[in-house]
């Protein structure tokens, strides 16, 4: 049996599908992992993949996630992958951990995590900048317009408030992961998180011709771990000039901002979201 063989025929549509299906020790995708650049994998779940490859290497629970770095130097091919984890320095107050995925002996994304320890909180205040999120849905009727659920204000992709219309201004989205990562094993806080921090190049880059920009690669910052199953994001910035970008977005729970995401892209067209018809989700 060839590798290619190995990935299912069919796309299995049930919510409890995982994207990846364990063979040993490779990770086989489903076809539901397809992205929207083309027959490659969807860039949240390699970045999902690779934050649960580095929380494994973290058995202490006062060592907190706070920054998680994500290249993605090639396409991932819906083929089975391998993961590959280092952890690089190891001391009292922090962890530093690297994993790699490969197919076919070749590496196709790296990721590379902080874990800071937990303590005492400073006293005083120090500025930040006000954020506005539109409201917690609270129907689950949205349909998985990119590839989690979403619910999206300021773009044409999805937009159920009218208050939020602006498609030229700030974008918004509240995102919930339906589906597990691998074989029904139940997402992390950390991992949900990095696989919504992906969505900052679609979120920061979408503009009035759609998304003409692909990622290359992010960087999640995280003060605390999300609580439920919902994280929210905002844009917060756009830059680009010769077809390189930058894009940045605020990451929310129901209790408020937890952290940041930074994305670089290069212009590129031929974007398609995924669509999946909701009864089949």
């Amino acid at each position: 049996m060839t590798e290619t063989n190995l990935v299912p025929d069919d796309v299995d549509s049930a919510v409890q599908t995982p994207y990846f299906l364990r063979d040993e020790s490779r990770f086989v995708p489903n076809k539901i992992a397809r992205g929207g650049w083309g027959p490659s994998l969807s860039g949240h779940v390699v970045g999902g993949l690779l934050g649960w490859a580095v929380e494994r290497a973290v058995d202490d629970p006062q060592l907190q996630p706070a920054r998680l770095t994500v290249d993605l130097p090639a396409p991932a091919a819906l083929e089975p992958i391998e993961v590959h984890t280092t952890v690089h320095h190891d001391r009292r107050r922090l962890r530093l951990v690297e994993a790699v995925l490969t197919q076919r002996g070749a590496p196709v994304a790296r990721g590379s995590a902080l874990f800071l320890r937990r303590g005492p909180q400073p006293e005083g205040d120090v500025w930040t900048q006000d954020l506005q999120m539109p409201p917690l849905p609270i129907e689950d009727g949205a349909q998985p317009s990119l590839f989690m659920r979403t619910y999206g204000w300021g773009t044409e992709l999805q937009n159920p408030d009218p208050e939020w219309a602006d498609t030229s201004g700030p974008k918004y989205t509240w995102l919930y992961e339906t589906r597990s990562l691998i074989d029904g094993e139940p997402l992390s806080a950390f991992t949900r998180a990095a696989m919504a921090a992906d969505i900052t190049a679609s979120l920061a880059n979408w503009g009035t011709n759609g998304l003409e920009f692909i990622n290359a690669d992010y960087t999640l910052t995280l003060s605390r771990l999300p609580e439920g199953p919902h994280i929210g994001m905002a844009a917060l910035t756009h830059y680009s000039n010769d077809g390189v970008a930058t894009g940045s977005a605020v990451l929310v729970d129901r209790k408020g901002p937890i952290g940041s995401a930074v994305s670089v892209a290069i212009a590129h067209s031929g974007f398609r979201p995924t669509q999946v018809n909701p009864t089949n989700e």
